[in-house]
């Protein structure tokens, strides 16, 4: 995950400090020293360093944090602070105009994954109760329109094509179509290249002289750090972009393209990609990401995550069958989908407090992958009434999964226990109290 490495080091910084107790302006310049450190390795911008560890340090001598109480949680609070108001403080949304269709321009270098975002963005809006409209503007890498096509079928937004058409032309036409068939976004998937040149640049001015764009978003790999940074500069410059879509941020980046964006270009990161999925992009919220980075986790997006992913009536269902102890194997895996679409485990723990002081080699992304393959092995009858489960069933259920007899032993002894706890939890006016999944599953 994103920060990974800058989360430890930070929290190393800190402990030390806390260690320390009442502190001297010597060991805040220290820790500070340590700071930099950390960030630089992060791939954040020199310049952008400096800035940020002297205003860090500025506000931590001061007397109010050294006669502090408690002044190594002070000196955090301040890089919390500076933290958010180096990405943004505050989250930038779309700029929706009066008059529909609200026109985005995705630009960037190829292999970014401009057309993914797109059709991403085209999910997400839809989300919001848009209607969005894919434009296939990229009318020089092979195959292009043929991959905005699929995803805008995964994305279910439609796709407006004029196949090698002029992409000016092809842009002007998908506004006046859009216009004329009740869509209120049109997301423009215009050409990369490999690298930045004059001939990139003058189609992309010619079609933003053409459209009018509410936003011009570039996408960049957050994997290439710096020259993502760069890359973010050389366009704002000809083309003066509203915000950025930072992709990949779910990879093993270091960060620093988010934490140097805004303070090069002095444009916000818009949107992050977080996945592969269709889904999988979020917007940018700097006090949210600033909690992650220093260890606090991100529970406000959890919150998100699950009420975009959980069915209500599905989880009312589930809920009435607990009170009543009728839980069986079907509900269990049901229950397993819906966490499931909230994304990886590892991706979910890593949004509660503390969740940095988990070693992921500990997260066992499988276990949920096994359980899953040993009940689907079950019969009807057996997933309904698991006691009925002898050792011979025992034995065709792991050979059916390819797993040990000894893992489905494991499972059922988790699940008999479940139920034991359901039978317990009952409150003094005799309704059942809903018990908390053994995290053994």
């Amino acid at each position: 995950m994103a920060f990974e490495g800058l989360s430890d080091k930070l929290s190393k910084v800190f402990k030390n400090l806390k260690n320390h107790g009442k502190l001297s302006e010597k060991d805040v310049k220290e820790a500070m020293r340590e700071v930099r450190m950390a960030l630089l390795e992060a791939d954040v911008s020199y310049k952008v360093v400096k800035d940020f560890v002297a205003k860090v340090t500025e506000r931590a001598v001061g007397s109010e944090v050294m006669n502090s109480l408690t002044p190594a949680q002070q000196v955090i609070d301040i890089v919390h602070d500076e933290l958010k108001i180096l990405m943004g403080n505050t989250s930038q949304k779309i700029d929706f105009p009066s008059k529909p269709p609200c026109v985005i321009m995705m630009c960037g270098l190829q292999g970014a994954g401009k057309t993914t975002h797109s059709a991403k963005l085209a999910k997400y809006l839809k989300g919001m109760n848009r209607r969005p409209m894919l434009a296939a503007c990229d009318i020089y890498r092979p195959a292009a329109i043929d991959q905005l096509k699929i995803v805008g079928e995964k994305a279910g937004a439609r796709v407006f094509e004029m196949g090698q058409t002029d992409p000016v032309v092809i842009a002007k036409e998908s506004v006046k179509f859009a216009r004329d068939n009740g869509y209120d976004v049109v997301i423009l998937d215009t050409a990369g290249r490999l690298h930045i040149d004059e001939q990139l640049m003058e189609e992309l001015k010619n079609i933003a002289a053409e459209v009018h764009p509410s936003e011009i978003l570039l996408t960049v790999d957050s994997m290439t750090g710096q020259d993502a940074v760069n890359v973010a500069k050389a366009f704002n410059e000809a083309l003066e972009i509203t915000g950025v879509v930072l992709t990949k941020l779910d990879g093993d980046t270091r960060g620093g393209a988010a934490l140097s964006v805004l303070a090069v270009t002095g444009k916000p990161v818009k949107f992050a990609g977080v996945g592969e999925k269709i889904d999988d992009l979020e917007p940018f919220h700097p006090d949210r990401m600033a909690d992650r980075i220093l260890g606090m986790g991100d529970v406000l997006s959890l919150i998100e995550k699950a009420k975009s992913a959980v069915d209500e009536k599905e989880t009312m269902r589930l809920a009435k069958k607990m009170q009543e102890n009728k839980f069986d194997m079907n509900d269990l895996l049901a229950q397993f989908t819906q966490i499931e679409k909230m994304g990886s485990i590892s991706s979910i723990i890593k949004m509660l407090p503390g969740a940095n002081k988990i070693n992921e080699e500990d997260i066992d992304e499988m276990k949920m992958v096994h359980t899953k393959a040993i009940i689907y092995s079950m019969t009807k009858k057996e997933r309904e009434k698991p006691s009925i489960i002898d050792a011979k069933r025992k034995r065709r259920i792991a050979a059916g999964c390819g797993l040990k007899v000894e893992d489905v032993n494991a499972l059922l002894k988790q699940f008999d226990m479940m139920q034991k706890m359901m039978k317990q939890m009952t409150s003094k006016n005799g309704k059942r109290r809903l018990p908390r999944i053994p995290m053994g599953f």
